[in-house]
């Protein structure tokens, strides 16, 4: 009795573990996904702030949110590619890898562009500019240099796999129509198959075997005439297809 009740013991305590793992562990995905959802939504108020900022403001601060908005967009185009590509192809780790160390770069960029937009010293911020934008160059042709790298081999990728499907596809489509394809001669010159009906192995006799066989068969005998009854119908058969006759009715 007691080890019975023991049993049902650590039943009890590892059903109520097991529970309290599942709950943690749906608890923090549903935190993932609220993290997740709220980076993507401030990162869109964001994108739409400076694009608002670099065609409504002149001057400094629509230069620098024009900027901030072509290294946002080259650099988050270059991440989406490659962690979609990685799965698929593991050459690209070490491509992900050189990205990352670029990411420092870019958000050290972002940042600086950020605080000089609070900047009260148009002047010095204007003297900075070119020096920035060389800066922003730099790092969306590193950034574009990966992602076309990525998007050409992948596309590499799929046009070899068309054109071994293709390959595979013609082979099997020469395997259905085998058909029409010559069967091989066989040792006295026939070929291995015919195609040839009754009348045709009748008409390929030789010359002398027809006289031979016309010489010692005799004459078929003369058919009779045909009767001038008409056949009944109802002894007819009929195809499948047609309606049979009805009988006829005596009252």
């Amino acid at each position: 009795m007691e080890a019975v009740i023991l049993i049902l013991a650590l039943l009890f305590v590892a059903f109520v573990a097991l529970g309290v793992y599942a709950g943690v562990k749906t608890v923090r995905a549903a935190k993932r996904g609220v993290d997740r959802t709220v980076t993507q939504a401030r990162r869109s108020v964001e994108n739409t702030a400076l694009w608002a900022k670099s065609y409504g403001q002149p001057g400094v601060q629509g230069e620098l949110a024009q900027l901030r908005l072509t290294l946002r967009t080259s650099m988050r185009a270059t991440q989406d590619t490659l962690n979609a590509g990685v799965a698929q192809d593991g050459s690209l780790s070490e491509s992900l890898e050189l990205f990352r160390r670029l990411s420092v770069h870019g958000h050290e960029l972002d940042d600086e562009l950020k605080r000089l937009e609070r900047e009260p010293d148009r002047a010095t911020v204007a003297s900075l500019l070119p020096g920035l934008k060389e800066r922003t160059e730099h790092i969306t042709h590193s950034a574009e240099s990966l992602r076309w790298a990525a998007r050409d081999r992948a596309k590499r990728f799929a046009d070899d796999d068309l054109s071994a499907l293709n390959a595979q596809i013609d082979l099997e489509a020469g395997a259905l129509r085998h058909w029409t394809t010559e069967e091989p001669a066989a040792p006295d010159g026939t070929t291995g198959r015919s195609w040839s009906g009754p009348a045709d192995e009748a008409s390929s006799t030789t010359p002398s075997s027809a006289t031979s066989s016309s010489a010692t068969t005799p004459p078929p005998p003369t058919s009779p005439p045909p009767s001038l009854t008409a056949p009944d119908a109802r002894l007819r058969t009929g195809y499948p297809w047609q309606k049979s006759a009805r009988p006829e009715t005596t009252n």
